[in-house]
């Protein structure tokens, strides 16, 4: 009796339990809520279904709404033109700015592919996204005021491809040259030709006083402006700035919300109600190959989304060319055939003219036909969609800037190539585009009513009107309403000094052989630097999750983690010394399991003396397999940004993590960082040397205000700590010091043929100063390297390449000249492939043989001393190649 019932009785009990048994009680429930929406308003509507709603569930009724099919959502705009605000600029004067902006734009990627076809750019995109970014411009991006007291602006991410328009309006606003235009993603020669060489996408490190923020690789903007709107409410509820009134805005591409970055903290934005941040997503319905969702609705499908992430939506979808259809449309033809219509089709009527749509759209069924009845072609032609309407536009814009307790995405609906007619709107081949022809650029000129003789268009000459005209001095205006241009890049912020050393690190630069580890020491000392008078309240401390695998609980009680509704439960470990305390004025950024969301994080906070003009020093400290390795392209991302902080490797190395096993341990971190030109890598053995490096780079980053970060290596394993000579302290910076020699024992007659040279780093020094023991008991003398850095030496060795002293002769190598007064042949090794030591290679004295020994290959689970041995990195295997290279 309880076999599951046939398939097909269980279909036929489906479908009659979703039949409608009443439709005339439907009916009259639907007028109910007709009159009260017509009688009261949507806003108490929305209030009686959330409470019925409530009630059901009181009542136990099972029930939830039913999937609606993506073809049959509402495709309308959600703020209906009665909802709409009055418009507060000029129409005209901004519909002329923007045809300006679009065709210096244009102009500048033809030409500069006409000239060198290999350079590229992108014309589609901006043609598409222009509206949304001059509204923006023109009412809403503010800037940073100059003043003392004045407002710190808006943070805005520019959509990667559409640089070109924002070069465009800068050159309309003279903070760009004609001679600059002309050397679009051409900035090596530019720099010959005494302009400002225009890189392809925002780099802020490219061009440091104009883009803020890199959004080239897609999904790397998205997560970095929720990052950068949390750490906003960080900085107002720590009461270090008040970063109330500011926006974070985000214009993106449709097709970008693909990447797994874009998405992964749509929930965090919610559930900290950001609602100083706004999105606008572009949705021009193309990716470079083709339709986003040619079988589907890709902007039903992100109103679902984000709506299910709680997040509030806003679509402007149709312009106001529309909205006399939409009053017609009584019977709800157009609104259903809209529904209906996938993104493939809406493309395909995109790339054809008036009188194909008239008859392909408008031809499907009488109703649509009777809609366009005295519409000529070209006006079915003109019907813009919702984001190339600048009236539409303001209106989402407005909603979502006074909208509370929510972040705001807005759903743009747009045409790619919107105005470039049959050379490229709605192409499949419209993103690759970056020549056009005679026909095809006076068509534009004519389609934007263009100031330009057909010599001019033809030229693609740049076109920017008199000072005086009535087009600039709008501009101007609008822009020192809303507090100076955008984009800028500010580096201005106040300087701090730094303790000295022995205040906050005694202990590890005097440790008298006490065991410990350096990630203890590490942890010890960031302690100790919460505590300073000077930085301690700028220190920003970041984890995913991990704070009591690296000993940091203590840092709980003692600073707190960072909560936006502070702490409303009691923790289990209330009693605890190391109590789990979280506090709306907390210090700790604890990120969860989110390596990408940490490290956008640790950004925001690297990023904040420009953002912000407010100088932070985040340390983010993380299983160092899981950094570079990971989240290698957010942290190139960082590294264009010019960010001041530390990244602690932590955990390191190939063979100190024992029991792990493959995935966790760590062999190539230091390959990656040494990529980046502004990370500063280290991998030091000792506590003391620890101590220099953080406190050199908090001076680099604090008071000198350099624009470097550093990656900082430590490791587990307790072992015991020798005190540092002050002497050495140089060298530590500059990658290494002889950290000692040991003379051949037992063996009488004077020494010095079996003598041999050991380089060391990191976890693996240890083992080294374990062979340099025994070498030196069989009659082998030994010095002893300690590297602290690998990169700075290999860095060093490439600037002696290229500089020369003042005298005129070649520099010598820093690594060449520490090893002149040692001998024998040189074995290097680290906790890392044997790529990191072979890195200098070529700055070895050339008459020394030199061998590398490291970690290549996967890791395994067991204990360090087996590692060590299958990897042939512990004490007798260097004792083994030492013997060997000496032939004994």
């Amino acid at each position: 009796m309880n076999a599951p019932l046939p398939k097909n009785i269980e279909k036929m009990m489906n479908n009659f339990l979703q039949r409608d048994i009443d439709p005339e009680e439907t009916e009259e429930w639907k007028d109910s809520l007709h009159s009260l929406v017509t009688t009261h308003g949507h806003e108490r509507a929305a209030f009686i279904l959330n409470e019925l709603s409530v009630q059901a569930q009181q009542l136990q009724i099972s029930w939830k709404q039913q999937a609606i099919p993506a073809n049959q959502y509402t495709y309308v705009n959600t703020i209906s033109l009665n909802k709409q605000p009055t418009y507060p600029g000029n129409l005209q004067i901004e519909e002329k700015i923007g045809a300006l902006i679009r065709w210096n734009a244009l102009a500048m990627v033809v030409r500069a592919n006409s000239a060198y076809g290999e350079l590229g750019g992108h014309i589609a995109s901006y043609a598409s996204a222009a509206d949304l970014f001059e509204v923006g411009f023109n009412h809403f991006f503010k800037a940073r005021e100059q003043s003392e007291n004045g407002q710190k602006g808006d943070l805005v991410f520019f959509q990667p491809h559409s640089a070109p328009g924002v070069y465009s309006r800068a050159f309309l606003e003279n903070r760009l040259t004609e001679k600059d235009l002309s050397f679009f993603r051409q900035e090596l020669r530019a720099s010959r030709e005494d302009a400002q060489g225009l890189c392809s996408y925002p780099h802020p490190y490219l061009m440091p006083d104009f883009w803020q923020f890199p959004t080239g690789s897609m999904g790397i903007g998205p997560i970095s402006s929720i990052y950068q709107a949390r750490f906003m409410h960080y900085l107002t509820h720590r009461q270090l700035q008040n970063c109330e009134n500011r926006k974070v805005w985000g214009i993106f591409g449709d097709g970008e919300m693909d990447e797994p970055e874009s998405m992964s903290a749509l929930t965090l934005a919610a559930r900290e109600k950001l609602d100083n941040l706004i999105w606008v997503v572009n949705c021009n319905l193309q990716r470079l190959d083709g339709p986003v969702r040619g079988n589907g609705q890709v902007i039903t499908e992100f109103e679902k989304l984000f709506t299910g992430a709680g997040w509030n939506v806003i679509k402007v979808l149709w312009g106001s060319d529309w909205d006399p259809l939409f009053a017609r449309d009584i019977t709800g033809a157009l609104t259903k055939a809209l529904g209906e219509t996938v993104d493939g089709q809406m493309q395909t009527f995109a790339a054809n003219d008036g009188a194909f749509n008239r008859d392909h759209f408008f031809g499907q069924n009488e109703a649509l036909q009777h809609l366009v009845e005295g519409m000529s072609d070209e006006q079915i032609d003109r019907l813009r969609r919702g984001g190339h309407d600048i009236v539409k536009i303001y209106a989402a814009y407005a909603a979502a800037a006074s909208h509370k307790g929510q972040p705001t995405v807005i759903l743009a609906h747009t045409k790619k190539g919107y105005g470039m007619g049959n050379a490229g709107q709605g192409k499949m081949t419209t993103h690759s585009q970056k020549k056009l022809g005679d026909t095809d650029l006076i068509a534009f000129r004519d389609r934007f009513n263009l100031p330009l003789s057909d010599e001019q268009t033809l030229n693609l000459e740049f076109y920017r009107p008199d000072e005086n005209s009535e087009e600039i001095r709008y501009l101007h205006a609008q822009r020192e309403k809303l507090g100076g241009y955008l984009p800028k890049r500010h580096t201005n912020a106040p300087v701090f000094q730094v303790s000295p050393v022995e205040q906050w690190a005694g202990f590890a630069l005097q440790a008298e052989n006490k065991s410990m580890s350096t990630t203890m020491a590490f942890v010890r000392m960031l302690g100790n630097l919460l505590k300073d008078k000077e930085i301690g309240q700028r220190i920003v401390p970041i984890v995913a999750d991990e704070a009591r695998t690296f000993g940091m609980a203590n840092l709980f009680k003692q600073v707190g983690i960072y909560s936006s509704v502070g702490q409303q439960y009691e923790p289990e470990d209330i009693g605890s010394i190391l109590s789990y305390r979280e506090a709306l004025d907390g210090q700790i950024l604890e990120e969860g399991i989110s390596e990408a969301g940490a490290i956008s994080s640790w950004v925001a906070a690297a990023t904040s003396y420009s953002a912000h003009g407010t100088p932070m020093l985040p340390f983010y400290i993380y299983y160092s397999m899981f950094g570079f390795q990971r989240i290698g392209d957010l942290i190139w991302a960082a590294a264009d940004q010019r960010p001041r902080g530390f990244l602690i490797g932590a955990t390191s190395g190939k063979t100190t993590l024992g029991g792990e096993g493959l995935q966790h341990q760590d062999g190539s971190s230091h390959i990656w960082s040494a990529t980046i030109p502004n990370c500063k890598s280290y991998d030091p053995a000792f506590a003391g040397e620890l101590a220099v490096i953080i406190e050199q780079g908090t001076k680099e980053m604090m008071t000198e205000q350099k624009d470097v970060f550093y990656y900082i290596t430590v490791m587990n394993e307790n072992y015991p700590q020798p005190s540092l000579k002050p002497e050495m302290r140089e060298n530590i910076l500059k990658g290494g010091y002889h950290f000692r020699h040991y003379p051949a024992q037992s063996v009488p007659g004077p020494q010095g043929k079996n003598c041999v040279t050991l380089l060391g780093s990191g976890a693996i020094l240890t083992e080294v100063l374990a062979a340099a023991e025994e070498l030196s008991s069989h009659g082998i003398a030994c010095d002893v390297f300690s590297i602290t850095s690998w990169t700075e030496l290999a860095r060093d060795g490439q600037r002696s390449e290229v500089d020369t002293c003042p005298s005129g002769q070649p520099l010598t190598p820093f690594i060449e000249a520490q090893l002149q007064n040692s001998k024998g042949p040189i074995i290097a090794a680290s906790d890392y492939v044997r790529m990191l030591p072979e890195s200098i290679r070529a700055y070895i004295p050339a008459d020394r043989q030199y061998t590398t020994l490291g970690t290549d290959g996967f890791g395994r689970s067991d204990t360090r001393a087996e590692l060590r041995q299958h990897f042939g990195v512990n004490a007798q295997a260097i004792v083994e190649m030492a013997r060997k290279q000496l032939a004994f």
